[in-house]
């Protein structure tokens, strides 16, 4: 097995989360071929790079606190081509809604090299296993005591519009 390519394909995942969670849409866009197909679920589907990202970046906008973990690769490479089934564990806060999504599946995806003999993701997508929401109102506990995008929203403290 080609152990440099294993962890290269390793690492092009964990770029692509870290990038939806930290909204940094050129790196989410690079961990992507310009063809690289999507499918989240029944109804979510993508044809290609800039459909997918256009639609990453204003849906998990400033307003929206995410967090994808995925673990558990299992890798297969063949070439320059491979497949990789990861677990994912997720969390979608949006305070301004009042609501939080929590939820497990596991991705299903393709890789390929590009021109220049970098691994990037050529289909990724999920299956549920499930998947809930709260309101936050349900939670009177709840305090968000950070948020790295309030200020970019406006200067009132997320919690503080939820409860209003």
């Amino acid at each position: 097995m080609d152990l440099d390519a294993l962890a290269e394909i390793a690492r092009l995942k964990h770029r692509y989360s870290r990038a939806l969670d930290t909204k940094d849409w050129p790196l989410f866009r690079e961990t992507l071929l310009p063809d690289a197909t999507a499918t989240y679920g029944e109804h979510l589907r993508f044809e290609d790079r800039d459909a997918l990202c256009s639609f990453m970046e204003i849906t998990l906008g400033p307003h929206v606190l995410s967090e994808h973990l995925c673990a558990q690769p299992e890798i297969e490479i063949d070439g320059d081509v491979a497949t990789g089934t990861w677990f994912l564990q997720d969390m979608v806060i949006i305070p301004e809604d009042g609501m939080m999504l929590r939820g497990a599946a596991f991705y299903h995806d393709r890789y390929a090299r590009n021109e220049a003999g970098e691994w990037r993701i050529a289909h990724t997508g999920y299956e549920r296993t499930f998947e809930l929401v709260l309101s936050l109102a349900d939670l009177p506990s709840l305090q968000l005591t950070s948020n790295r995008w309030a200020l970019t929203l406006n200067s009132t403290p997320p919690r503080e519009r939820v409860t209003e």
